[in-house]
């Protein structure tokens, strides 16, 4: 029996995102297509089989301890950004600001779909690593775009940021191609 089920939910790409100097910045430049191998997205600055531990897993592993790369691409949802846009009082907001990877639209309550599910075509497969927590990093891309803006973000993107991934089956992605999320077969944990 299949561990992982496909659901009827289906996303179509809609912008991509690579950042070749993560010293220079957040800001990601759109690309036309990314080439995702086991250690993430070709030239990406975020590519690779190992990290370092950030804050994201401090109650782990001290700062710098060396881990499996499961932060490869930042995805986020069209209607989220949508939705934190508006939150923050904006027309819009350029996913390059954010960091973004991947943009998707189609698939509902993006942000909260399972830890573990897949994001699948005939070409590639994308894990979901986990929420990905608004943090203050973008405030100061989105606040060189839009002045007065960049101190709103963290609240108004709470629940709405996307989550983090890692590529489980290495393929090209280009504007336009769909995934299928697929789900864990299995019951929430009700303990938490």
């Amino acid at each position: 029996m299949p561990a992982l089920v496909p659901t009827e939910f289906v996303g179509r790409v809609v912008w991509l995102g690579l950042n070749d100097d993560r010293a220079a910045g957040l800001c990601n430049r759109m690309v036309e297509a990314l080439d995702l191998q086991f250690s993430g997205a070709v030239g990406e600055s975020h590519s690779g089989l190992l990290r370092g531990a950030c804050a994201r897993v401090v109650s782990q592993y001290p700062r710098g301890t060396e881990i499996r790369n499961v932060r490869q691409l930042c995805l986020m949802s069209a209607e989220e950004l949508a939705e934190i846009a508006a939150n923050m009082g904006v027309a819009a907001l350029d996913p390059a600001l954010l960091g973004v990877s991947v943009l998707l639209e189609g698939i509902p309550d993006f942000t909260h779909i399972p830890p573990s599910s897949r994001l699948v075509n005939a070409a590639l497969s994308i894990t979901v690593d986990m929420e990905n927590r608004p943090c203050h990093l973008p405030a100061k891309e989105i606040e060189a775009d839009l002045a007065g803006k960049g101190g709103l973000f963290k609240a108004a993107a709470k629940g709405r940021r996307g989550v983090t991934g890692w590529v489980e089956r290495a393929g090209g992605l280009r504007l336009g191609d769909t995934l299928r999320l697929h789900v864990p077969g299995q019951r929430s944990w009700v303990h938490n």
